[in-house]
């Protein structure tokens, strides 16, 4: 039980109940009023419902998911998996509970407001080391088996759907749809980055214990390179790493605790030739 409620779970809990009723709230006050779709499985469930409107969206969202699920079972991991099956569960029963109102009767603010919490419910899901299900289930296995992010990829997936909503709907329907889809894809890419690479410079006098605690706990290389401070004249070693930007805070915190003296210098590192270890999601 203890290994189970943990810290680190408990804040994945949290993080994934926020995103099934964030996204509920997405569906009911800005998506639903303006007539849009939503992308991926739930986009599927929401066509469907509008063809065969006996069918409830909340049981289509769980049917088209749950095959998913059980192939990522293996691709990815089984926390992944039970977390994500949790959140869109959790998410079709938030849909036959909770009714909220819309705000705005302008379709534009519902397609930026809509579209921007949208992606911002994925990005909790994604904290939480979860997704919300779908084409973010194929999305996360393939980002975690070529270390990239893959979401610009999905967002012309789900383009194709939305299209295809549109010859049931209505062209207007979809072209909204696809602008809403398209903020809640820049929010994603702005806010998750996991896959983003960062180049760290730590000049330390006690390179030894810092590479020891590196080589132990990371998966990444480093150089080294003897120096000299130019205006001390004292030695400095200064230690060279590519890292993933999820590492780069409590990278951070340790190198501290090992020399509370260092100097650390960070820059995006926007292209990266060779080899590169991104931890997978557990």
């Amino acid at each position: 039980m203890k290994k189970i409620f943990n810290k680190k779970n408990l804040i994945s809990l949290i993080l994934v109940v926020l995103a099934s009723l964030l996204q509920t709230y997405c569906f009911q006050v800005f998506l639903f009023p303006a007539n849009m779709v939503s992308a991926g499985f739930t986009g599927v469930a929401i066509i469907i419902n509008k063809i065969f409107s006996n069918v409830s969206i909340a049981f289509l969202i769980i049917a088209l998911n749950l095959p998913v699920a059980i192939i990522c079972l293996k691709g990815i991991s089984v926390r992944f998996t039970i977390l994500s099956t949790l959140q869109f569960v959790l998410t079709s029963v938030f849909l036959n509970v909770f009714s909220f109102n819309f705000i705005f009767t302008d379709i534009i603010l519902n397609v930026i407001f809509g579209g921007f919490l949208s992606g911002i419910a994925v990005v909790l899901a994604l904290k939480a080391d979860a997704s919300t299900g779908g084409t973010d289930f194929i999305a996360l296995f393939f980002s975690n088996k070529f270390n990239k992010s893959l979401w610009n990829e999905v967002f012309f997936f789900n383009a194709t759907l939305i299209i295809i909503f549109g010859f049931q709907q209505g062209w207007v329907a979809a072209g909204y749809s696809i602008l809403y889809q398209y903020i809640s894809t820049l929010t994603i890419n702005r806010f998750h980055q996991r896959y983003r690479r960062v180049t760290m410079q730590i000049m330390t006098k006690k390179s030894k214990e810092i590479l020891q605690m590196y080589t132990n706990e990371y998966n990444h290389g480093i150089t080294c390179a003897e120096g000299y401070g130019g205006y001390s004249g004292a030695p400095i070693t200064t230690l060279t790493t590519v890292v993933s930007s999820y590492e780069i805070k409590e990278l951070e915190k340790r190198l501290l605790e090992v020399d509370p003296e260092c100097l650390i210098n960070e820059f995006v590192t926007n292209k990266f030739i060779g080899r590169f270890y991104v931890a997978p999601i557990k």
